[in-house]
């Protein structure tokens, strides 16, 4: 059974950091690009970054490009976000995906490409 698990949340003050990180588990995803999304309230689920296979390209979002960061560590089946600089609006559950449809290896910003996904990791950035 694959499971996703998000951690790495928490509350900080407009301005810090954080990192996530999402552990994989029941296979390995060696050959798939990751993703990170996030949904405030009230608010669609929305696109924050992909990496594809092999760490080599990732794609974000034009609100955290020069703030966030994503990778990956293929020997721990672990991707992260470091969260530089946060403000306000980045508030939100964030969650981790993975693609396996189309070209699985491929970065991308659409959720219908992402099949498995974590329960989410609360974000809070207050002022």
């Amino acid at each position: 059974q694959v499971q996703l698990v998000e951690s790495g949340g928490g509350l900080v003050q407009a301005g810090g950091s954080l990192r996530l990180s999402c552990a994989a588990s029941g296979r390995t995803f060696h050959t798939n690009a990751m993703g990170w999304f996030r949904q405030a309230p009230g608010k669609e689920r929305e696109f924050v970054a992909s990496i594809n296979w092999n760490g080599g390209v990732t794609v974000y979002t034009d609100s955290v490009k020069g703030r966030f960061t994503i990778s990956r560590d293929h020997a721990k089946n672990t991707v992260y976000l470091q969260m530089n600089s946060l403000k306000l609006e980045d508030t939100a559950v964030y969650y981790c995906a993975v693609r396996t449809s189309g070209d699985w290896f491929n970065a991308t910003t659409k959720p219908a490409d992402f099949y498995y996904w974590g329960q989410g990791t609360q974000v809070t950035v207050s002022s």
